[in-house]
């Protein structure tokens, strides 16, 4: 059963240079408080795969959103994301080459992350084939299916992965909200330790058995500040 403790205690958890999965889109659906922490802690050489790079100037009134206080604290070494157009500081750093940055689309990147939660060896897709894309280190090879060639691209997992579910329940299950869903479900299958992090915890059996998109065999860790369980 996943273990509850505070973002700060979370944000420990996170050793220095391991490779962490961040749910979200543009900081929807990331756990913000977890990420704040590990930001304030300073923990380095990350390397980051997540949807984006975030930006500055968050809706929370923060100067860096998300992961991008990460980036701008210059804790990532590699970042692995479908796009990073709105985070300035990624070119920056990327020019200064403090930072390497790996862009894969982001349908591509979603079924990679899939693959490695259910332990297969890679995708096949036909994006980006004929391209430099074909060089990139997270493809493998091309290969050729009844007539077809497609580039076989290896699956993504990562020690760590930082959710957010809006609900989760005391045995760890989680229900999102809305589009805060995105990539939380196939990262909490594809790291070896999860933390979710939540606003609401409740009762086991509050969320419909047909309602929890990840189950809490998955959850390692539930971060939630709200006071006693």
């Amino acid at each position: 059963m996943a273990e509850f403790v505070t973002p700060a205690e979370a944000a420990r958890l996170i050793t220095e240079g391991a490779s962490l999965m961040v749910g979200g889109f543009m900081g929807c659906g990331t756990g913000h408080r977890v990420i704040a922490e590990l930001a304030r802690l300073g923990t380095g050489g990350l390397t980051l795969i997540c949807n984006d790079a975030s930006k500055p100037g968050g809706p929370d009134g923060s100067d860096f959103y998300g992961v991008a206080k990460l980036i701008h604290n210059r804790q990532v070494k590699k970042l692995i994301a479908s796009h990073v157009g709105l985070n300035p500081e990624v070119a920056q750093l990327m020019n200064e080459g403090a930072i390497e940055v790996t862009l894969i689309p982001q349908g591509s990147m979603a079924e990679m992350i899939r693959a490695g939660g259910a332990g297969l060896g890679g995708v096949l897709t036909p994006t980006g084939l004929g391209t430099i894309v074909e060089d990139a280190a997270h493809v493998h090879s091309v290969v050729e299916v009844d007539g077809r060639k497609y580039l076989l691209e290896r699956s993504l997992r990562a020690d760590f992965a930082v959710i957010c579910g809006y609900y989760v329940d005391k045995a760890g299950n989680v229900w999102y909200k809305g589009t805060t869903r995105n990539f939380n479900p196939v990262m909490a299958m594809a790291a070896d330790v999860v933390i979710a992090e939540t606003e609401h915890v409740v009762e086991i059996g509050a969320i419909e058995p047909e309602n929890v998109v990840t189950q809490g065999i998955l959850v390692n860790y539930v971060a939630f500040d709200g006071g006693a369980l």
